[in-house]
């Protein structure tokens, strides 16, 4: 019986993962995408590499007891199985420049709806009875001066409805205001609009003449995920005596990608002693 945790990224610099950042001409190293929304996510095999890396360098061998043995070329029976599981990150806000806000953090009912389904958060008490929070509608915006509409770089949002109750579709400990719940057929659009995109080039190392040119997308800063976490045996603890802890997921890290704050909570697993929920 596998007991079950999660864990909420919040994005400190851009994050690229997807495409290797390859030196081809002309190319465009985009990131992993939804097929649904169209929105960024960061697989669960990527999640689960990260951690493996972070408890080899404190506790070399036992990231094969908790995430499985990897395989030995040429050798026979060498992978066993995982005992903590990882699902994929996907967004639950997305920061978007808006003139005059200058931010406002996105998502749509989609993306809420897994979050809820992962988290069981919002609940509201009903005749005593508590249940699941009836998921907010499309055009619900809690900002900073009620509007009716929000503009952006390639187009506006109309008939915008107040809800204070979008507070509570953030994460505990995440600080967010300007809130806007968008329909899903629109988050892929203002998902692209607001991506971190950057050239760049490589240059020979003789003279100063490009050799290739390439581009690369990437969540922007202060973007919002979250993942599933299954967990088979007790005594899974990988910060140790904390529940959070700065990560580097994805690519090009060394110019500055890839930095994010991950928060575990469960409400099944005791993470650490003395620890806590978000």
């Amino acid at each position: 019986m596998y007991q079950k945790a999660y864990g909420i990224i919040e994005t400190l610099a851009p994050l690229h993962i997807g495409a290797s950042a390859g030196e081809e001409t002309g190319n465009l190293n985009l990131i992993f995408r939804d097929q649904f929304t169209q929105t960024g996510i960061i697989p669960g095999s990527s999640i689960r590499g990260r951690f493996r890396a972070d408890m080899r360098s404190r506790s070399q061998g036992s990231e094969s007891q908790w995430y499985g043995h990897e395989a030995i070329s040429r050798e026979e029976n060498t992978t066993t199985e995982a005992l903590v599981k990882f699902e994929y990150a996907s967004l639950v806000w997305l920061p978007v420049f808006c003139p005059g806000q200058p931010i406002v953090w996105v998502t749509c009912r989609r993306l809420l709806k897994r979050y809820q389904q992962i988290t069981g958060k919002p609940t509201v008490t009903e005749n005593g009875k508590t249940k699941l929070a009836q998921l907010p509608e499309a055009g619900n915006a809690k900002l900073k001066r009620d509007r009716k509409f929000l503009f952006f770089n390639l187009g506006f949002l109309d008939d915008l409805t107040p809800n204070p109750q979008l507070s509570d579709w953030v994460p505990e400990g995440v600080e967010l205001d300007n809130l806007v719940v968008v329909d899903d057929t629109e988050i892929g659009i203002i998902h692209d609009m607001a991506l971190y995109r950057q050239t760049r080039t490589k240059l020979e190392n003789d003279v100063k003449k490009v050799e290739n040119f390439f581009g690369v997308e990437a969540l922007p800063e202060s973007s919002i995920l979250i993942f599933p976490i299954a967990i088979k045996d007790a005594g899974w603890h990988p910060f140790v005596n904390q529940t959070s802890q700065d990560l580097y997921f994805g690519g090009l890290e060394s110019i500055g990608f890839g930095r994010c704050h991950v928060k575990l909570a469960s409400k099944e697993y005791k993470l650490c002693p003395g620890s806590h929920t978000l």
